[in-house]
């Protein structure tokens, strides 16, 4: 049926030692999988839940709380560290700002918030002699060709 195998026993040997380290490769193979996928099932059984409540936290010394988010909000930065809810609901009340995205105020059922200002940092100031509606001739005097159609170059 099957004769396509050599006739000499030592070529015959060859084949089985051949074929015998192939079962074992695969053999670990199958295990390594069967490990891998052991540790998976128990990571995802033993994963501690998401945190309900997260604050974000700004840079520099002491890190400051900068904004309130719920804990699976993906606005939230990678500075960040969980929060109970009465610790959420404190800071809120106290004055420190609500994630516009996942809106923890409201889902705490805070109404009555102090208005909080903008985000502490760098803010781009207007320049009052070229205002941002403007026509771009009176935003960039120096550059006429900047209303030049395709293909023209500068004066």
């Amino acid at each position: 049926m099957f004769d396509d195998l050599p006739d000499d026993l030592e070529r015959l040997r060859t084949l089985r030692i051949w074929h015998a380290m192939w079962v074992e490769r695969i053999d670990r193979k199958a295990a390594a999988i069967l490990r891998r996928q052991a540790e998976q099932e128990y990571g995802r059984r033993h994963r501690p839940a998401p945190p309900e409540w997260i604050v974000e936290l700004g840079i520099g010394s002491g890190r400051p709380p900068v904004q309130v988010h719920a804990g699976d909000c993906h606005m939230a930065g990678s500075r960040r560290r969980p929060v109970s809810r009465d610790e959420a609901r404190r800071l809120l009340a106290g004055g420190l700002r609500a994630c516009t995205h996942c809106q923890p105020d409201l889902t705490l059922r805070i109404i009555d918030l102090p208005a909080a200002g903008p985000p502490t940092g760098h803010r781009h100031q207007p320049d009052p002699a070229h205002p941002p509606g403007a026509p771009a001739q009176l935003r960039f005097p120096d550059r006429q060709w900047a209303r030049s159609g395709p293909g023209r170059t500068p004066p």
